[in-house]
């Protein structure tokens, strides 16, 4: 039986936190916005959450599309 390499895709949040001053949380986020090279960002975290795609690979090692199967 052949053997296929499948890709499995999963929605992620990369997460940085800097500090801003601000005279409300509302324009601290608005700056942060506007301005995000004037922060030092620090990464957080990595969060996942449940939302997979599955593809199987050509050769190439490229998605065969009509092969995708999970949430779009």
């Amino acid at each position: 039986m052949p053997i296929f390499n499948v890709l499995c895709q999963i929605d992620a949040f990369a997460n940085y936190v800097a500090e801003v001053e601000a005279q409300t949380a509302d324009e601290a986020a608005e700056l942060a916005y506007d301005n995000h090279s004037d922060y030092k960002w620090i990464h957080d975290c990595n969060q996942e959450f449940d939302n997979r795609i599955y593809f199987t690979l050509d050769t190439d090692g490229v998605e065969i599309e009509s092969t995708r199967q999970g949430r779009t």
